[in-house]
Parts: structure tokens; sequence; C-alpha cells
């Protein structure tokens, strides 16, 4: 065969490897030899190559001498695994529990299957036919006594089967039903962080994969444990059948007396079921200590350490115990006593040490009254009064129990988080926080909503009460306050709790005061989204954009349009219409820089690739788009008033023209309106802009649309015209 050199720092220096003659750098490895070091320094292949040798053992047999070693193998693996089980901080951390206890198991298996080959072929030459491990195990624990082995051997599988396993095995099975139930809590949880603006979306995505990887290792140790079970029902089946076919090939082919067959075959297979047996207890107890973890943080020594010394009074009572029994009659006195005396000095430092943890607590905190008292009231600096809150809801003192979050009244704020989500799944805009702060100057029911500190909506809620409106818009009959809905305007009145009942049956709208109080936040919010779309929110959105969208920006911004720029289109843009698409809108960005820098041609651009989008937003629920066309006339009148040219375009339309233009509006709407319909007002492409700036003064919530933005496979109904 030939040989291959190996030279240089490069390759992996062997031991055991020849060097060639003449002493130089490098040395001769055979070429089969090297093909092996080379599998076994990758990873996959050494744990397959390792899984195969395992499938081999059951059938391949084994000389004694590797049989010893794969059992030392075996009897360190299962040391491994019990002390990185103790030592770990939390389960997580070794999350490939399961598949290394299957391993394990097979292993022992086959081991024990190689050790059976070997003791029935072999065990009328002496002890040692199956190897000097087995042999070794099996005179220590029987001391020439095969009873005492079998007795021995009886209580290692007791205490494995019934108490280790079982109790790890239920353990793992409670934890698993548990944490199942419980992800749909915590997954709710995240989301509401997240929402809330408490972490972001690396965090909330790291969260949730914890989440998902603990209620899949429960999952996998509640199966994990029948491998234990089944290993150790096995070895019983093992050793039973071993002394058995034994004794029948020692006697019937061997010749051997009964004695002698006896002693040979049941000390050889008590030797095989102990080497088999210790491990997997071992393996066992690392599963028991690693299910049982769960809710612990810190390795075991240091978990159990800290909350078992937390309570010197447990300790003492301990020790009063321990120190009574030692003098009763029969009771040897030194082991209790001193027992007595340990936990005793245990008990004592212990609570010299939570003394000296409260002082220091308390020394420190008097230090830092006194650090205050003595630096006097500082002034707030200036700067501080530059602060300004984007959002802001200020409530009168009656209202405070809607955010109390000690009564469980916490309603208001959980309505806000719910708010701000939908608002980001409908509008592609993250909402800012939301500050909640009082103000004895309102009325006691009286709430001011402000968006950068400028009042923005109004109203007067009752906490113990409901709202009830009438779909028809009419003034509800029941005894109550009347009122009006203050986000929409309509007539509503504030009844009693006893009246919900009886509004419910008349086919009346009931909603209580916390929705009330977010439904007029949500409308503030999306009414003025353009103000809230700071340069920092959209700077935030292009960052989080996915990887393959930012090839987009990176070559359309700064380079053709800046930050502002895509800023300023996104103000735009918002017209109570989503930008979640915001990779669509980058696209329709980068085409119209090619012909116009007009922030307002460059909308008009993307609202005509947003057609889709923008029809199905105002279709009614039978399918259609309802329209209110422009008349030839108004296009005509507006196009005379339109004066400059490029990016300097005005509409300079005479007041009386304009008065003329919102009458002629307003009753095409109202018709509309009496016979069910809420439609768009559909202009040309040029005349939008100028008929959107008028129309937003007097009916901002209505929709206007070009021609342009209307999608060829939109169903269209003209129900009016102005």
């Amino acid at each position: 065969m030939s040989d291959v050199t190996v030279a240089g720092p490069a390759q992996p220096v062997v031991p055991g490897a020849g060097a060639p003659s003449g002493g130089g750098a490098g040395f001769a490895m055979p070429a089969w030899a090297l093909g092996i070091w080379q599998m076994l320094r990758r990873g996959d292949l050494s744990l397959a190559l390792g899984v195969l040798v395992i499938l081999c053992v059951l059938i391949v047999p084994l000389p004694a001498l590797l049989l010893d070693v794969l059992l030392a193998v075996s009897i360190i693996l299962s040391v491994l695994i019990l002390m990185t089980a103790l030592f770990i901080e939390k389960p997580l951390e070794f999350s490939a529990f399961p598949t290394v206890l299957l391993v394990a198991t097979m292993l022992r298996l086959s081991l024990n299957l190689a050790s059976t080959r070997l003791i029935l072929g072999h065990g009328h030459e002496g002890t040692d036919a199956a190897g000097h491990v087995i042999e070794a195990f099996g005179n220590f624990v029987m001391g020439g006594n095969f009873v005492i082995g079998v007795i021995v051997f009886a209580i290692l599988l007791i205490v494995n089967f019934v108490v280790i396993t079982k109790g790890s095995g239920r353990i793992a099975e409670v934890a698993a039903r548990f944490t199942l139930d419980a992800m749909p809590g915590k997954q709710m949880a995240i989301d509401a962080d997240l929402s809330a603006g408490l972490i972001d979306e690396t965090t909330a995505k790291t969260r949730r994969k914890e989440l998902e990887d603990e209620s899949t290792f429960f999952g996998a140790m509640d199966g994990a444990s029948k491998f234990v079970r089944g290993d150790a029902i096995a070895g019983l089946l093992i050793l039973f059948t071993t002394i058995i076919g034994g004794m029948i090939v020692g006697i019937a082919q061997n010749g051997m007396t009964f004695a002698n067959a006896a002693h040979s075959y049941t000390l050889l297979s008590i030797g095989d079921g102990l080497v088999s047996q210790i491990p997997a207890l071992i393996v066992s107890t690392a599963a028991g200590l690693l299910v049982s973890k769960a809710g612990v943080s810190g390795s075991a020594d240091r978990a159990l350490v800290r909350q078992l010394s937390g309570y010197p009074k447990a300790l003492g009572l301990a020790a009063a115990v321990m120190g009574v029994m030692a003098f009763l009659p029969g009771i040897p006195f030194i082991p209790f006593m001193g027992l007595a005396v340990g936990a005793g000095y245990l008990a004592y430092r212990a609570e010299q040490g939570h003394k000296a943890a409260d002082a220091a607590r308390i020394a420190k905190a008097v230090g830092d009254a006194a650090g205050g008292a003595a630096a006097g009231p500082q002034e707030e600096p200036v700067t501080a009064a530059l602060k300004m809150d984007e959002v802001k809801i200020e409530l009168g003192y009656a209202l405070l129990p809607l955010v109390d979050a000690s009564s469980g009244t916490d309603k208001l704020t959980e309505q806000i988080k719910a708010l701000r989500k939908t608002i980001a799944g409908e509008m592609g805009f993250l909402m800012p926080q939301v500050r909640l702060v009082d103000n004895l100057q309102l009325p006691p029911n009286g709430y001011v909503v402000k968006v950068k500190e400028v009042d923005s909506g109004t109203g007067n809620v009752y906490p113990a009460q409901f709202m009830v409106m009438d779909p028809t818009g009419q003034q509800v009959t029941l005894p109550g306050v009347h009122t009006v809905e203050p986000t929409f305007g309509l007539p509503a009145t504030w009844v009693d709790a006893n009246l919900r009942e009886e509004a419910n049956i008349r086919g009346y709208t009931v909603v209580d005061a916390t929705t009330v109080l977010s439904t007029h936040l949500s409308e503030i919010v999306k009414g003025n989204m353009p103000d809230l779309l700071t340069y920092a929110e959209v700077t935030k959105l292009l960052k989080e954009l996915p990887k393959e969208q930012q090839k987009l920006v990176e070559e359309i911004v700064p380079s053709q349009i800046s930050t502002t720029g895509v800023q300023r289109v996104l103000q735009l843009l918002t017209e109570r219409v989503s930008i979640r698409d915001l990779s669509g809108i980058l696209e329709g960005i980068a085409e119209a820089v090619a012909y116009t820098r007009a922030p307002a041609q460059i909308v008009e651009h993307v609202r005509s690739r947003l057609s889709r989008q923008l029809c199905a937003q105002y279709q009614t629920y039978n399918g259609y788009l309802p329209l209110v066309a422009l008349s030839p006339a108004w296009e005509q009148a507006f196009a005379e008033a339109t004066i400059g040219t490029g990016e300097e375009k005005n509409l300079a339309m005479a007041p009386s023209k304009l008065h003329e233009f919102v009458a002629a509006v307003r009753d095409a709407f109202e018709e509309a309106a009496k016979i069910g319909e809420s439609p768009v007002l559909l202009t040309s492409a040029s005349a939008r802009p100028f008929v959107r700036s008028i129309i937003e003064r007097f009916r901002s919530q209505t929709p206007v649309m070009s021609q342009n933005e209307v999608h060829p496979r939109a169903r269209l109904k003209t129900v009016g015209s102005v």
C-alpha cells in the first residue's frame, strides 16, 4: 500500500504516527489512516460513524479487550452527561439531551448484546470470558455470593425504573403539557410588549424562538424518558436470559457441573447487568435533574445553596430536632449531635449574613437620602422644557380608574396596546407611545387628546356607564345623558349599566367608556399620520425592510431622493392610505424620480402603483367601487385655474367658484348617503391634488381618487356626479 507524506503546519499531528527515517519535518501515514483521520475531524461524519459502529456492535462479535474499552466509554459518557446536567444554568442549554439519551441507550444495549454473546460463547473458560470490566464489577459487588449480586442488581433496577425514571417521566409529561397550554398566553405577552414598544423586533423573535424551543424540548423529554424505562426492562430480561441460557450451554454443551456453571455464568451475568445499569442509573439521574430544573436559574449547586440557606429558621429547627433525637434511648449520640451542631452553625451563619445584607441595604438607602438632602432640590434642566410628547391623553380625575393597574381595571392601557398593533397592521405605521397624565383643570369626566402638545380632540366619558347609539342616526329613547359621540359626531346617550341588556335587545350599538376613548384616539392618530410620520420613523421603517429590499433603498436613497424626500412622499401619501406595502411604494418612487423630483407628482405616480390596494380599501361589501365623478365642466374649471409649471403649479380659483364647488360636492355626497352609499370622488390625475386639498378642509374622510388609480379589474358603480 502506498504511503502519503504529510508535512507542514497545515496538517494535524497524529499521535502514534511514525516518522520517516532521516528525521525530517514530516511524517508518514498510510492513506487509509489519513482518510479516517480527516473523516473524524468533521463532526457530522464522526456522529454518523459512531451510530454505525453502535449498530455494527449489534451484529459483529467483539473481542473482550475492545468490549472493556467500550464499556469504559459508556461509563465516562454517563458521568459526563450527569455533570453537564448539574452545571448548566437552564434546561434549554442542554437541548440535545433527548438525542444524547437515545445514543447512550443504544450504546448500552449494543454492549449488552455483545457481552451476552461473549458470556454464552466463552463463559465456560472462566470469569474473564467477557472482559475484565464485567469480571471486576461481578466480584466487587457479589463478594463471592451470587445471591447478593442478584439482590443488589434488583435494587438498582427498582431505584432506576420505579423511582427516578417514573418520576422524571411524569415531570417531563406535565411540563410538556403545561408549556403547550401556556404558549398562546406567552405569545400574546410578547406581542403586547412589542406593540407597546417595550421590546424591539429582534428581541421579540428571540423570545418567540426560546418559547418554541422550550415547548419542543419538554415534548422531546416526555418521549425520551421512555428510552430509559425500556432500557431498564431490557436489562432485566437480558440478565435472566443470560443466566438461564449460560447454565444450559455450560452444563449441556460444555460438560460443566451445576455449581461451576451457576458461579461462572451468574457472576458474568450480574457483572454485565451492573455495568449497564450503573450508567443507566447515572443518565436517569441526569434526566431527572434536567426536567426538575424548570423555573430554577443558575447551576444546581448555587440554586440549592441559595434557596436552602435562604431560611435560617428552617435550619435552626432542623438542628433542634436532631439535638433532641440525640438524647433518645438507643440513638447513637455522636452522629446526631454532630449533625445538630453543624446545622445550628449553618443557621447562625445564614442569619448573620442576612442581617449584614439588610444593614448594607439600609445604610445605602440612608446614604442616598442624605446625599439627596445635602445636594438640595436640583433644578430641572432648561432643555427638559423642550421635550415634547408625540401623543398624550390628559384625563379628568373621575377617569383615573381606567388606568389604575393596582385595582385590575387598567383597561385603557390594554386597549392602547391593542390599538398600536391594529394601526401597525392596517396602516403600516407604528403609532408612538401614548403618555397618560391627569389634569385637574379638566372636568371630572373630560379628556383631551394632544398630538405634539396641540389639542386634537376632546370628549367626556363615564366609566360606570355605557354609550348607546342608534345605527339609523336617530336619538336614543332610553333615559340617560344625551350627548354627541366624540369621534363621528353622532347622537348618543350615556345610560346606566342596568340598561345595557335592554339597549342590546332594541338593536342599539352599546360601547363602554374605554372603547369610546380608544376609538377617538384611533381616528385622531389616523388623521394626524403626516405629523407623526417623522424623519426618525421613516428612517426606522427603511432600516426594517427585508434584506432583499435593502438593495433598492441603497440605489435610490440618497443618490436619487433623500430620506427627507421619502418622508415627504409618505406624508402626502397618508390620506388614510396604508403604507404597509413600503417596498411597492419605494419601487414607485424609483420609477417616478426618473422624470420628476416634485413630491406631489411622485405621490400621484405611487398612488397609481397602489391602485389595487386603493380600490380594495374603498369598495363595498358587495364588491363594487361606488363613484361620484367630477364633471367635465369642473375638470375644465380646475385646469384653467391652475397656474405655473412643473413644481410651481398652484390653484388660483375665485372664492365664489370655490364655494360653488364645495356646495356641489356636499349635495352630491348627501344624495349618495340617502341611498346608503359611501362613494369616492373620481377626478383626473392633474386635478386630484387640488381637489383633495379643498375636500380635506370640510370632508376630511372623503377619499379622492384619480382615474389612473382605478384598477382595471375593479367593478365600478357611478352613484352621482359633481
